[in-house]
């Protein structure tokens, strides 16, 4: 399993990563957690203009086996979703950091970020 250092994490396994202007994020979920659901077969996202707070649901995954509610890692609004995971939605086993990722959003305060938890406290979280 891997943990990129240059975004933070969720105790829900979320991922987030501030882009270079500062206040937009990608989020996604983490190699732990598409591990642990297996085989993905539908990503349901929310609308893009939608604000949501801190642990508030931007979607659902679905796996063979079981659906798992999405929490924002921090609060904002939708800008961008990733259309691409409606036609493969296997891309979040296979890429979960890049290809997989599912919203982007623009955060109400980019400080929240450094509140969440470095890949290697992650990583100790999930016993990586």
């Amino acid at each position: 399993m891997k943990f990129p250092d240059d975004r933070r994490y969720t105790k829900e396994h979320e991922w987030i990563k501030l882009e270079s202007d500062g206040s937009t994020a990608v989020v996604g979920i983490t190699d732990f957690a598409q591990g642990e659901l297996g085989d993905v077969v539908f990503v349901e996202l929310e609308s893009v203009g939608e604000a949501l707070e801190t642990e508030g649901t931007f979607g659902t995954v679905e796996a063979v086996k079981t659906v798992s509610d999405l929490f924002m890692p921090v609060s904002g609004t939708i800008v961008a979703i990733n259309d691409a995971l409606d036609a493969t939605p296997e891309v979040v086993n296979e890429s979960p950091y890049e290809d997989g990722w599912m919203v982007k959003i623009s955060v109400d305060d980019p400080a929240a970020i450094d509140g969440l938890m470095t890949a290697a406290e992650y990583a100790e979280m999930v016993g990586a």
